[in-house]
């Protein structure tokens, strides 16, 4: 992204002092900027003389990044993507046919559920397969402890000796992250790890990366006027989508539901502005107690919506 000082023609209010303020927090570029704990920032220009400006200047830097990390997509780029992008199977049979082959290198697949819908249980026989099948490295940022080894071996196929075994699991590595901010850093240092990785290493490249869940690290951000927050989920969607396309990895996050009482449908968390991010939405849906249950497609770059099948996920 842009060094600070470019903006400055368009927007005077990122001017030299401001940017100066930025540099003494080590912010130099719109990048910097939305890595950075922009609370702990907003509370150090309240002690500065021009803090007023220096808090006009954070405004504006949140509406400049909200409106440069919005994806955009076109026809041909949905077509390229339909055509050039691999699928790691699932290791569920139900949604690889449901899919095509499963989820895509490149793109941002969001799964969407209520509670108990088996959103972590499709996420850790994902990365049993993706570690397995595909011989591939699996990251599992995990949000709320959700990650459960012992569920990853068990998706692991049941023939496989204990060397075996342990060769896949070392291929799987969970972080856990309980904020937005440390998640920003995680995939910074993710970004510059995939940079410097030699085409030795990448036979084992990183092929899957699980956020489990975003809802839980966004949703704490959205709260008054939501100006903050909104940008900095808008950047989290394009930093994802950037790592996908730009190292050919599998994204996978997954959010809860909201509504649905009274007879009203459920639905994904995070609102309209989210909405637009993910290139493949499904929604997950179970009966309390049952081995199956129901994804359907909400949105996908090359499959019209509605579609859906039943599968099923073995209980441990």
């Amino acid at each position: 992204m842009a060094p600070l000082k470019n903006l400055e023609r368009e927007n005077p209010m990122i001017d030299a002092d401001f940017r100066d303020f930025c540099a003494s927090h080590g912010i130099f570029t719109v990048e910097d900027f939305l890595l950075h704990d922009l609370y702990r920032l907003a509370a150090f220009a309240e002690r500065k003389k021009n803090a007023d400006r220096l808090k006009e200047g954070i405004t504006l830097m949140l509406s400049i990044i909200e409106s440069e990390c919005r994806p955009l997509s076109n026809g041909m780029e949905m077509l390229m993507d339909m055509h050039s992008k691999h699928a790691l199977s699932t290791g569920n049979s139900g949604v690889d046919s449901l899919l095509r082959g499963g989820f895509r290198e490149g793109q941002l697949t969001e799964l969407v559920g209520p509670s108990s819908s088996g959103k972590t249980q499709v996420c850790l026989q994902a990365a049993a397969s993706v570690a397995g099948m595909h011989m591939g490295r699996v990251l599992y940022i995990d949000t709320g402890n959700s990650f459960s080894a012992r569920r990853v071996a068990q998706f692991i196929s049941p023939c496989s000796d204990a060397n075996v075994e342990k060769e896949v699991m070392s291929r799987i590595s969970c972080q856990p992250v309980y904020d937005i901010f440390t998640m920003f850093d995680e995939l910074q240092r993710l970004e510059f790890t995939s940079r410097s990785q030699t085409n030795k290493e990448s036979e084992y490249r990183l092929r899957l990366l699980v956020i489990d869940s975003i809802s839980s690290l966004i949703t704490p951000i959205l709260g008054g006027n939501g100006s903050q927050g909104r940008a900095l989920m808008v950047a989290a969607g394009y930093l994802l989508k950037k790592l996908a396309h730009e190292h050919n990895i599998a994204v996978l996050v997954t959010n809860h539901t909201v509504g649905g009482g009274e007879g009203g449908n459920a639905k994904p968390a995070l609102g309209q502005t989210w909405k637009s991010i993910p290139h493949v939405r499904l929604m997950l849906s179970r009966d309390c107690g049952n081995c199956h249950f129901t994804v359907a497609v909400l949105k996908h770059t090359c499959m019209p919506s509605g579609q859906a099948t039943r599968a099923t996920i073995h209980k441990d």
